[in-house]
């Protein structure tokens, strides 16, 4: 009979760390809502932000205006036909450092979802370049998977 106390008293305990779990998850603050773009890193969180919210409008509008852009289709099916995958993956913002007032880069760290519960997430360390614009600070470069390898390449003189 006290066997069967003890084992009600564990099953108990269990039940409750589960409930306390769970509403510490459900309570988290997730801030999905978007920042004002007044700073390279809010630019840069709020680009990836419009991605995952498949915004691509408004993603699109954070692009620098230069005659290397991609087109609006050629931007949105790049991420649609999963040429460009963002699904499993995020970014933590790091530092910024500035040349001269109009161009910035913001350290991030790109983690990849590896998919097994007990596998840790891959991270790789990149930068991404910015530069001010009439508009405000505009992206001119950020890693695979939220880039297309053919926009804005360098131009080559020789």
């Amino acid at each position: 009979m006290k066997q069967d106390r003890f084992l009600t008293g564990i099953l108990i305990f269990i039940a409750l760390l589960v409930v306390i779990a769970l509403g510490i998850f459900l309570m988290r603050g997730n801030d999905l809502s978007y920042s004002l773009d007044d700073t390279p890193e809010s630019v840069v969180r709020n680009y990836v932000l419009a991605l995952q919210n498949m915004d691509f409008e408004r993603a699109y509008g954070y692009l620098s205006d230069d005659d290397q852009k991609p087109d609006y289709e050629t931007f949105r099916y790049s991420f649609l036909n999963q040429g460009l995958d963002t699904t499993n993956t995020s970014i933590q913002i790091g530092s910024t450092r500035y040349s001269g007032n109009d161009e910035a880069f913001v350290d991030i760290t790109i983690v990849y979802n590896s998919g097994g519960i007990f596998s840790s997430p891959n991270t790789n360390r990149e930068v991404a370049s910015l530069v001010k614009q009439t508009q405000g600070w505009k992206i001119t470069y950020m890693p695979y998977p939220f880039w297309g390898w053919e926009w804005y390449q360098p131009k080559v003189t020789g």
